[in-house]
């Protein structure tokens, strides 16, 4: 099945008008249903297709919802250094674009976990302004905390058929002091369907993105 085009209506039942966002200050929503891991992976390359540097992508889903999954087709699809995994350590990883990959000359990616970063100033400490131009960002856990570095920005909500509320990571059990007591890795990320909304504000996302690619199963 084709993914659904730009100029498709979402399907999802809620608005009078099919093309609008519940989020009041979206220009657009869009849902689609994936039922494995590896349709996760294509949709997040298909959505690379029309990112340029500078883009900002905010990315909310619980243990297992599969952010790291998409984020790893957004690296595939940007041509990036391969080994994009979750930064929830680290709170950064920035993966160089490629001279012999797909989009040579192409954004960089940077990788951004922000749960343990409380506030927007917080954010600002870690000089992500410093890669904008020149790189696709990617946030995690990034809403309410990232909205001032960009006039636009796509959300990116993955929701599991079955999950825990995507508030809060998953708790690492026994946890020691001095270490991380939250793991955000997706390791869970298995082939149960899920729901994938994105919704696009400022003048850079006013209308839906097209993406051409086919992915089967996805409606």
């Amino acid at each position: 099945m084709s993914l659904p085009a730009a100029g498709a209506s979402p399907e999802p039942a809620a608005s009078p008008d099919p093309g609008a966002s519940p989020d009041p200050g979206a220009n657009w929503e869009w849902t689609v249903s994936v039922s494995t891991a590896d349709q996760t992976h294509e949709l997040g390359a298909a959505l690379a297709s029309v990112l340029d540097a500078g883009d900002l992508l905010v990315l909310t889903g619980e243990l297992g919802a599969g952010k790291t999954t998409f984020t790893q087709g957004l690296g595939e699809g940007l041509g990036v250094r391969s080994g994009v995994i979750s930064p929830t350590f680290v709170l950064v990883r920035i993966h160089p674009n490629l001279p012999d990959g797909p989009r040579p000359g192409g954004p960089d990616l940077v990788h951004v976990d922000a749960y343990r970063l409380g506030s927007a100033s917080e954010i600002d400490d870690i000089d992500l302004e410093n890669t904008m131009d020149s790189a696709v960002t990617v946030v995690e856990w990034g809403r309410g905390r990232v909205e001032h570095l960009s006039e636009s920005r796509l959300e990116i909500d993955l929701h599991r058929a079955i999950g825990v509320p995507p508030t809060q990571p998953h708790a690492v059990a026994g946890a020691h002091e001095g270490e991380p007591d939250v793991l955000d890795f997706d390791t869970y990320d298995d082939d149960e369907p899920r729901t994938i909304v994105m919704r696009g504000f400022g003048p850079r996302w006013a209308s839906r993105p097209v993406l051409g690619e086919i992915i089967e199963g996805t409606s």
